[in-house]
């Protein structure tokens, strides 16, 4: 039985404080949720990557609020102790700060995540400090931010410049006073995220941003190698290889199929041998009789 506490964003705050780095994965369904809290992962994310690694778009753009809200039903109803927090996908929170209320809500009450992640800086303070104002926590995104991806031009580290660096924690500054309860940086320079790490008293996450972030993620399917079009990314460490098993498993059960040899007498049900004898008389085929 898991005896750990349920994981809270009081409870991040104080691992920042005693220097206990947060583990943090995405799952986006009930098996994966479920392997996720078995294994002691502090955070869960029901990431909008689901776009790329689930769905088969080729950005994250395409993936709706219902999209993240099936997906974050389908991951909390296997949680009790990871802290869940759902995306909030592309312009669901760019709008009305009312609009933006909706669609949090949605995603706290539909899909009964623990909290939302929003990507962008200064300029949605506005927008988190009114969610957080409503009971709504806020994990923020800073960096690389697949959501702006065709504005940005690529995948791009951040950071590299003075002013880069500047913008970053500026940007921050003013979601840590809004309220966010920790921070996202992505595909930002070690030395950026280190500082940024330093002057912040809310947790940040890297992802390609270093070991001295408060906390790591990985995306499910980057991490163990899940799926056919995996390609090695240099900030991801490869911890299985889930999609050769599979893989290898499907292969041989086509194999099998085609070759009669599944399922066996093992995998077969059979009634008495003199019912079916009155049933079927001697129309039973050979391959029924008991070798």
């Amino acid at each position: 039985m898991d005896m750990r506490k349920p994981i809270t964003t009081a409870k991040l705050r104080k691992m920042k404080e005693d220097g206990i780095p947060i583990s943090v994965m995405t799952a986006y369904d009930y098996p994966t949720a479920m392997l996720a809290e078995e294994a002691g992962i502090d955070v869960i994310l029901v990431g909008d990557s689901l776009g790329n690694v689930v769905l088969g778009y080729d950005s994250t753009v395409p993936v709706t609020l219902d999209d993240m809200i099936y997906h974050s039903r389908a991951v909390t109803r296997a949680v009790r102790t990871s802290f869940v927090v759902t995306d909030l996908p592309f312009n669901t929170y760019h709008g009305s700060i009312d609009a933006s209320l909706r669609n949090a809500g949605r995603i706290m009450q539909e899909g009964l995540a623990k909290a939302v992640k929003m990507e962008g800086g200064a300029e949605i303070a506005p927008t988190v400090e009114a969610l957080v104002q409503a009971g709504i926590p806020v994990m923020a995104h800073l960096g690389l931010t697949p959501q702006s991806i065709h504005q940005i031009g690529g995948y791009k580290i951040q950071g590299k410049t003075a002013a880069q660096a500047q913008k970053l924690l500026d940007d921050a500054k003013a979601l840590e006073q809004a309220g966010a309860f920790s921070i996202v940086l992505e595909l930002v320079t070690d030395q950026v995220a280190a500082h940024l790490t330093s002057k912040l008293s809310i947790p940040t996450i890297g992802i390609g941003a270093g070991k001295d972030c408060d906390g790591q993620v990985l995306v499910f399917h980057d991490a163990l190698g899940y799926g056919s079009d995996i390609h090695p990314k240099r900030f991801v460490k490869t911890y299985g290889n889930v999609g050769e098993m599979i893989r290898s498993g499907l292969h041989q059960y086509v194999d099998d199929v085609k070759q009669r040899s599944f399922p066996g007498t093992e995998h077969s049900f059979r009634m008495d041998d003199e019912v079916a004898e009155s049933l079927y008389g001697g129309g039973i085929p050979v391959s029924a009789h008991r070798e």
